[in-house]
Formats: C-alpha cells, structure tokens, sequence
C-alpha cells in the first residue's frame, strides 16, 4: 500500500553545460535525498523547469544556445515558473554580472569551485525560506498600494503588477513597518539571509527598479542609513 502521507523529497533541475559540474553536484545532492534533473543550456532548463517543476534551479551563467541570465528571465515570466528559486553557479566574479543576475530575477550566487558544505548550506538556506508560512497568505495595503504575498502581485491605484521575487520580498518588507527606515544589514538579512553575499550596489539596483513601477515618492532614502516606504 502507497503511503500518501509520506513527504516528497523536494526537487532541484540542475542547468550546466560541463557534464564533470553536472555529475558532480547530482551526485552531491542525490545523495542528500533530493529529487535531482538535468539540463545542458539554458533553452532545455526553460523546458525543464515547465515540466519538472523543481523548487530550486542551480544554472551556470555561460551556456551556449542561451546563457543563465536570459534563461531566467523567461523563467520568471510564465505564472507556473516564476517563484522556482534560481541560484546561479559562476566562475564569473564581476560585480555586473552579479548585478544583472538579480535583475533577472535569481535568488542567490555562488561561485566555482563549488564546495559542497557551501553549495548544502545555501540550498537548504532558500528552501528554507520558500516554505515559511508566515507570509504566505499575506496581503498589505499602504495608501494606494496592496501587495499579496499569495500571488506576489502588486496593485497601485487598482493598477496591477507583477514583480521579480527579490523586487517583492524588498518591498514587501518595507510595506510591513511603513515609515520605519530599514537599514542595508536588515535588508540583506530578511531577503537575501546571513549567509548570502551580495555586492553593495545590489540593493540600490533593486530599489530603483521598484521605483520604476510603483513610483518615486513611495520609497525614500535616508543617506548613510537605508530606506523606507511612506506611510
């Protein structure tokens, strides 16, 4: 008899285009009881992550056919895939390619050589965080705005969007203490974790970016400090 109560192990599509990387980590993470597929470039992880439906994708950013970045903003654009974490896998070190990454949607970086207890540390990290009930059916209304955390939409004077994960979580978090200045260490900490690191400029690019969309005079800076929505 089947037991439908017993819990699925959660699932991973690894996206590399070295096949030592690519047996490597499926090994590693197999090994751990996770569910583990495969993909060589970026077209395949578009198709995979629409049929596998994993929890978490590790992607390489330089793949031929399509790189990491491209592949995970058309990820995040179709409503089935766009809350799948993305970690991207790189042996690139610029702060650009970082930076277009997070604009692109993805969740988290780590860099080669991977080093296992790292690269088993970070994804039971961002597991972690996709399965916090705390947030999961919120909704918050700040004068004209009102962010669903349910379906990661955001509706300004009835106008509704729909922003990249790390976009929301940012603010989302400001939307939770409206008026309170939020500084960068807080910041990185509720959306990014301790354990993840990011360049400076990673969240002034995201704070720009969500002024694009809901407006300049919503989310002010404090120099030196950090930012806050208006109450």
């Amino acid at each position: 008899m089947k037991d439908f109560n017993k819990k699925m192990p959660p699932k991973i599509l690894i996206v590399d285009d070295e096949p030592d990387i690519l047996e490597f980590i499926k090994y590693l993470l197999e090994r751990e009881a996770y569910s583990i597929e495969i993909a060589t470039n970026g077209i395949e992880a578009i198709q995979k992550s629409r049929s596998f439906k994993p929890e978490l994708i590790l992607m390489d950013v330089m793949m031929p056919m399509m790189d990491g970045i491209e592949a995970c903003r058309q990820i995040k654009l179709y409503p089935d895939t766009k809350n799948i974490f993305i970690m991207f896998l790189t042996a690139r070190s610029e702060e650009y390619s970082e930076i277009a990454g997070f604009e692109a949607g993805a969740d988290d970086y780590i860099h080669k050589p991977v080093k296992p207890r790292v690269l088993l540390s970070r994804i039971k990290a961002i597991l972690k965080r996709g399965k916090n009930p705390d947030y999961e059916h919120t909704v918050l209304t700040v004068g004209d705005l009102v962010i669903d955390r349910s379906s990661y939409s955001v509706s300004i004077k009835d106008e509704k969007m729909i922003l990249p994960k790390k976009e929301f979580d940012l603010l989302f978090l400001l939307a939770t203490k409206p008026g309170k200045v939020f500084n960068r260490e807080k910041i990185l900490s509720e959306v990014w974790g301790d354990d993840v690191f990011v360049v400076d400029r990673t969240i002034d690019v995201h704070i720009r970016k969500i002024r694009e969309k809901i407006g300049e005079k919503l989310i002010s800076t404090l120099k030196g400090v950090g930012y806050k929505l208006e109450g």
